[in-house]
């Protein structure tokens, strides 16, 4: 698989599963309604934060990841970043390259940490991906995200330092 920058020419084949998961409700804290120029709006960034894409030798999209600094002025040197991969495409590893292609990029641009403010706990797959790429629960907000059919759940914020 390739990963590179995102242009608005992605953006056709990412929001079918953008959408989809979205719109399921379970893994992020985005409207379950969000239509796609709302999607397009928070998920295609404008620099300093950046877009990526994985894709296979075909061109087809995998997944998608998108890096911006977590917060302004005197905080933005810690990263953030979200992933989202393709369900047709779970169990090829997509998240994992997305995540270390990430981290190596954020580092190059000199962040110094990356924090996720808000990871679903009842995401496991997504937990223990980080956990094995260097992220610690820093906390968890008891019943900070509610889930569709699990009720309220808790919202990890994760750390790396880079």
């Amino acid at each position: 698989m390739l990963i590179r920058e995102a242009t608005a020419s992605d953006w056709p084949a990412i929001w079918p599963f953008f959408h989809a998961v979205v719109a399921a409700g379970e893994t992020y804290a985005y409207p379950r309604d969000l239509d796609e120029a709302g999607g397009r709006e928070i998920w295609m960034q404008d620099p300093p934060g950046r877009t990526f894409v994985a894709v296979d030798e075909s061109g087809t999209v995998l997944g998608t990841a998108k890096m911006n600094p977590n917060h302004m002025g005197g905080a933005a040197h810690i990263a953030n970043a979200s992933f989202m991969v393709d369900p047709r495409h779970h169990g090829r590893g997509v998240g994992r390259a997305l995540g270390e292609y990430v981290l190596d990029r954020a580092r190059a641009e000199g962040y110094r940490a990356m924090q996720f403010n808000a990871v679903v706990e009842t995401n496991t797959g997504a937990v223990a991906l980080w956990e094995s790429l260097g992220f610690a629960i820093m906390t968890t907000l008891p019943e900070g995200f509610h889930h569709p059919t699990k009720g309220y759940v808790g919202l990890h914020i994760m750390y790396r330092r880079l």
